[in-house]
């Protein structure tokens, strides 16, 4: 008999898990399982941070130059999407400062949502982190031992570490590169396998968290999490259809209505595959048959695309660190909400292309600033809604990055549109 796809399975783990911690409530041999089930699985996916974001990191990065040096294109391409990555981040972060999802009549939502970790040991943890000098964040960019931070869950460092150890693996002589870059994929590929097994176990896992929550609180946990949800959405939704379309605009000068006719084909595919990969295809044929652009183009910037832009993720990422941090009470000053914008940006581009890689990046992001890790168990409640929106707007920043570097290229005809003046090709 052939197993639903797994998202499914995690929906009928979801109302298994409501209805068990409903019916059940504090019967302590149930919650004794559900405490098993959730640590296993939250150490499963704290056991795939490290390998899996330095082979995604060294792999991707120093393959990124092995048929084309980074001229133009790639300045340009990798220019667009820091900033669109970073401007999605800032909009998620406004919008949970907006709503504060995490608080419920004025209190830490903590409670609600079955927190049991003390906001004073948290705060303890988070200042241990070196989150109130801003200095001392910046410098937890460059550790001075690479294997202490990863073991002691400074993230921040090895990040640092995988970028520049993958550039300069994409400037070797020829052999040493493909050895290398062998290597390192080699090593991202059995990460992927091993995350599949990890995520197979997700509906246990979920079972595990979600469980003991509603035991504990009944209902009361979702008014948090929807709210969370609309924050989420309202952020998403100002990116794609405010943000992207301004760039496209004033910097492209096509209309932004044509381009979501041309793209509307992969952005449907993209939503209900939750999988920018599998809507590769689709995109590339909306951008090259209904849209103009050149294949030079297109095959340039859309693998990078698949391995850098990760808008929504991003975004995603922030909230909800934001949501936990918030649902546990804690003051968030600027130097936090720092991390949090530089941890989001850097593990999106790490990430990228990793099955479930917002469990992965938001566990990384909670471990940089010292936050407990049973906050995960909220968010995979809502996870897969959220999950086929913040594809969509992953997909439409590619395709957005795309057309902006054919126009600033000086290609003729994309969108029907004339070259940019003073940039027409001879």
């Amino acid at each position: 008999m052939k197993l639903p796809a797994l998202h499914w399975q995690i929906a009928i783990a979801l109302v298994a898990a409501v209805a068990s911690g409903w019916w059940l409530g504090d019967v302590s041999a149930f919650l004794t399982f559900c405490d098993f089930a959730g640590k296993i699985f939250l150490n499963g996916l704290k056991m795939l941070v490290v390998p899996l974001v330095l082979s995604a990191m060294i792999g991707g990065i120093g393959n990124l130059t092995e048929s084309s040096s980074i001229g133009r294109y790639g300045l340009r391409t990798l220019a667009f999407y820091l900033g669109t990555g970073t401007v999605a981040i800032l909009t998620g972060l406004l919008m949970v400062n907006l709503l504060h999802p995490g608080i419920v009549d004025g209190k830490p939502a903590g409670p609600l949502l079955g927190l049991d970790a003390d906001s004073a040991k948290v705060m303890d943890s988070v200042r241990d982190k070196g989150a109130g000098d801003m200095l001392a964040v910046v410098v937890r960019l460059v550790p001075d031992n690479v294997i202490a931070a990863a073991a002691s869950g400074d993230m921040l460092g090895l990040v640092t570490f995988g970028f520049l150890f993958g550039y300069f693996v994409s400037q070797l002589p020829k052999e040493l590169h493909k050895t290398q870059r062998d290597f390192w994929l080699g090593i991202y590929e059995i990460m992927i396998r091993i995350a599949k097994v990890v995520m197979a176990f997700a509906p246990i896992g979920v079972l595990g968290l979600v469980a003991p929550i509603i035991a504990k609180t009944g209902w009361s946990a979702f008014e948090p999490l929807a709210m969370f949800c609309v924050a989420v959405l309202g952020a998403l939704a100002t990116h794609m259809l405010i943000t992207l379309p301004l760039v496209l605009k004033l910097v492209a000068r096509v209309s932004p209505i044509k381009h979501f006719r041309a793209m509307s084909p992969a952005l449907l595919t993209a939503f209900s595959t939750s999988s920018s990969a599998a809507s590769l295809p689709s995109t590339l044929e909306s951008l090259e048959e209904r849209a103009g652009v050149p294949r030079r183009i297109t095959g340039f910037v859309l693998p990078i695309g698949a391995n850098v832009n990760t808008d929504g993720t991003a975004l995603y990422e922030c909230a909800a660190a934001m949501f936990i941090a918030q649902a546990y009470g804690l003051p968030l000053d600027l130097p936090t909400q720092f991390t949090i914008v530089l941890a989001a940006l850097l593990t999106s581009i790490g990430v990228a292309g990793i099955p479930s890689a917002s469990l992965v990046a938001i566990t990384l992001i909670l471990s940089a600033i010292g936050l407990p890790l049973e906050g995960v168990g909220l968010i995979l409640a809502v996870d897969r809604v959220l999950d086929m929106c913040r594809t969509a707007v992953n997909v439409f920043g590619d395709s957005c990055a795309t057309v902006l570097v054919a126009r600033l290229e000086g290609e003729d005809g994309v969108h029907g549109e004339k070259a940019l003046p003073g940039r027409a090709k001879s």
